[in-house]
Order: C-alpha cells, then structure tokens, then sequence
C-alpha cells in the first residue's frame, strides 16, 4: 500500500473524535509515532501523532485539537514517517514552538539534514565518563555542586520558588571554563505561561544569549502532545551541535513536571491502568529515554549537558517526578522555601543537594586545587552553624561559648555573602573559592582540619598578610 494514499473512509475510518485525540480504524502498516495529516471538511490540515496501534483501530493525537473535527468529512493521510527536525548551522539563535516551527518572525529552516526527534540510542562501549568543568556564575553551584560536560543534574522546585530566574541567569551567564566559541545553549520550556514564555524571549533576546542558543518554547494552551515533543525537539538540536557541529551543548528543559503531567493526561484518555499518583508505570523508562541523551562519545568532540528543572508538588520530594529523576540523574540541586523566605537569592539548599560527578570536575587544571578542601571545609562550618542555631532555640544565646557565636556569624555570612548573589552577577570560579576563604578567616586556624596546610598558607587572608 502506497504510503502517502489517501483513506477516505468517513464513518467507518474516523470512529470517534475526544479532546485531542482521534480515533479511527486501524490502517495497514502503520507505525507508531508516525506523523499522518488530519484533513477537515473545511479544508484545513492539522498534523497528528500516532500514539497507539491495535488490532481494530488506531490512536492519533491531533496538534491543535479536534474539537471542530467533523467525523463524516473528514479524511486521514499518513506519511510512513515519524517527527523530524530540520536541522542546519542556521538554527543557532533562533526561537521554535513545541513542534519545530519558528515563532520569532524569521524564515523557515533550510535543512542540511532531518533528524528523528526520538534520537538514536549511543553505544554504551563508545560512552565516555562526564568530565570538565562548566561555569554558571553561581557560586552555590560552581562552589559546592559542580555542573560537568556529559552530566545531567537536575534542579529541584517548588511553586513560587525563583527556577525560572536561575534558569534564565544560567542561559545568560554559563560557560565553558576558558572557552566561548564552541559552547551553546538549548532552553526548552514544556507547557510555560505566556508571561513565562515572554520573559525567556526577552532575557534570550536582550541580553544577546540569543546569538549562542537555541529555543524550543511550548505554552500552557498549546495542545498536550507539544508537551511531549518540545524536550525532544531540544534534545534533537543538542545532537546535532554536539555530534555534527562538535560544540559542547548545555540543553536547559523547564517544567519536567508539566512533561509528565502530560504523559498522565493521556495515559487516561487512552484509558491505561495508572500507577503511582495516577502517573503511568511507564514513566521511569519514559523520563530515561530523555536523560539518557546527555553525554560524551568517544571520538567526538562535542558533549551534551542537560539541566532538567520541576517543580515538586507539595514541594515532596518523595514525588513520582523528582523520585524517579533522581534515580536516573547523577544528583540534584535543591530549591529551599525557608531560604527564599528569608530573600536569599538563589535559594539553593547546600544539604540536600548533590552532584555526584563533582570531584570529576574540579581540581588543577579545571577549577583550583583547593576547590575540593574549600567544598569540604564549607559543609563543615555550614553544618555546625545550622546546629548551633537550632541549639539555640532551646537554650537561648547566652548559653554559647564564643567560638560558638563565631561559627553562627559565620554561618549567617556563608547565606549572605556565599549562596546568595545578585540576579545579573556572574562570579568566576575564582571569585567564588575567594568568597569561601574570607568567611574561614573569621574562624580559628586550627578549626580548618579539612585544608591542607599548604592551601591555608596560600589562601587564607590572615596568612597571606603576615607574610
């Protein structure tokens, strides 16, 4: 049967119309994921999705919805291919919505080459570990969880808290340590309000990141399926920088929340037996085959980096999303409500966050070498002033030691002066070991058991004064 014929069955074909999906007769040889053509009586053609095949009929999710999708007159043509993106060097500073058309005013893309959005599996024997240290500017990442080339590390929300605005500072301020003209950024925003959507097109814009990045923006009222294709759509374009362009690629993909919601949605519309929390038993394979496209490949130059951002309900972090992405992700970074009560920016939380490929990262020759004693010694001085904080709630101030009322000043200048940071400041790597060794000159030389003694010398500022 001819790929591209025309079925005209009418009310045998198209069964039955429910929000955005279709549901129609099986069609021999169709695939699943196969992009097939909705023609309405009106003439207009919508672009659908197969997303289930059976015996007696098939499943097509409609971009743009089927509300006005009459069953009598309308027709379904299928292409016998599956979503792609028109990929060229030209894609670089250009804006995309969730189903890779431009949406910034400029001409389409004349591709080089069309490329499966749902990628191709790498070789596990031609991986190679993530390594190489990436600089965002904020000190509570670059200092204590260190981003690497290949990693994929994950930042933890909860409504209200400031992600966009650390998602766009990053977008602004990241880079490759000593390098600039092979980095590049792909922001995906999945399922976004429009002011959301606006405010990610202005920073791109008016801050000239746009020139280096490339867009993918998918909003609350664009149909659901966009919500599943944007993340892959972003991820498509990083392949494509990092394999063919050999450009380390940071991908950047915010609300993974409002991904998997969308899996949920349509889960129940396709009536399956739900899991946890009502979201799929598929989900875990489902979010993996997205975090999964991050890494460094043997023989290639290029890397790709993903920064996946959600949203914790009830800011749980025993939730199915943040769950299952931290088993799959290589740590996280934790946004904390009672930091952002107290209007420290950005409200990262040192204890619960991780970055698992840190020591990969840091060191002579990436970082400093006293990176890795500075992040040692800065959760020991950190901890020990949150638990004479809370000590003191019990038996009131009076009670400390002097040393004491140190290491809680201490701990009050490490939020102020260490964690929090201006939104449009960017510190070197350098500046943020600088800010840490003057918070360990207000403490007792011996109390820094975690240096080496060769690093205090060079570092701390008393020493390098009395010499």
């Amino acid at each position: 049967m001819d790929s591209m014929q025309l079925f005209t069955r009418q009310t045998k074909a198209i069964s039955t119309a429910r929000r955005s999906l279709l549901i129609i007769e099986s069609i021999p040889g169709i695939q699943f994921s196969e992009i097939v053509d909705v023609e309405l009586g009106t003439g207009e053609v919508r672009s659908g999705q197969v997303i289930e095949v059976g015996k007696g009929t098939t499943v097509v999710q409609v971009f743009g919805g089927v509300s006005e999708v009459d069953l009598l007159d309308s027709k379904v043509r299928y292409k016998g291919e599956t979503l792609k993106l028109p990929l060229s060097p030209d894609i670089l500073g250009r804006i995309f919505d969730g189903s890779g058309k431009p949406i910034d005013g400029g001409p389409a893309i004349i591709s080089q080459k069309y490329q499966d959005i749902n990628g191709v599996p790498a070789n596990p024997a031609s991986r190679m570990p993530p390594a190489e240290f990436i600089e965002t500017g904020i000190s509570a990442i670059d200092g204590l969880n260190v981003l690497v080339r290949g990693q994929k590390l994950p930042i933890f929300s909860g409504s209200g808290l400031p992600h966009n605005k650390i998602a766009a500072q990053i977008i602004r301020q990241a880079s490759l340590k000593g390098k600039s003209d092979d980095f590049a950024i792909v922001f995906g925003a999945i399922g976004v309000s429009y002011d959301d959507a606006a405010y990610f097109i202005n920073n791109l814009e008016e801050t000239g990141a746009l020139s280096r990045a490339v867009g993918f923006i998918n909003t609350a009222s664009s149909p659901v399926i966009e919500r599943l294709s944007t993340p892959r759509l972003a991820l498509t374009a990083a392949e494509y920088l990092a394999w063919e362009m050999d450009m380390h690629v940071l991908v950047i993909l915010t609300d993974i929340t409002n991904y998997a919601d969308a899996l949920r949605e349509l889960a129940a519309m396709r009536g399956e037996i739900p899991s946890r929390r009502g979201y799929p038993g598929y989900m875990y394979t489902d979010l993996a085959s997205l975090y999964e496209r991050a890494g460094r490949i043997s023989g290639r130059e290029g890397s790709v980096t993903i920064l996946p951002i959600l949203t914790m309900p009830d800011d749980d972090i025993t939730h199915p999303i943040p769950d299952l992405t931290g088993y799959i992700t290589e740590g996280q970074i934790v946004l904390s409500r009672p930091l952002d009560r107290k209007r420290i920016y950005p409200p990262i939380d040192v204890f619960l966050s991780l970055s698992r490929m840190m020591k990969e990262g840091i060191g002579e020759g990436k970082t400093r070498e006293d990176h890795n004693n500075v992040f040692m010694q800065s959760y020991a001085m950190y901890a020990e002033g949150n638990y004479l904080r809370e000590i003191t709630t019990v038996i009131g101030s009076e009670a400390l030691t002097d040393r004491d009322k140190v290491y809680l000043e201490a701990a009050d200048r490490f939020e102020r002066d260490f964690i929090a940071q201006a939104e449009h400041s960017r510190r070197t790597v350098e500046e943020t070991l600088s800010v840490a060794w003057d918070i360990f000159s207000m403490l007792p030389e011996e109390d820094l058991k975690l240096i080496n003694e060769k690093y205090i010398k060079k570092y701390l500022p008393e020493s390098s004064e009395s010499e």
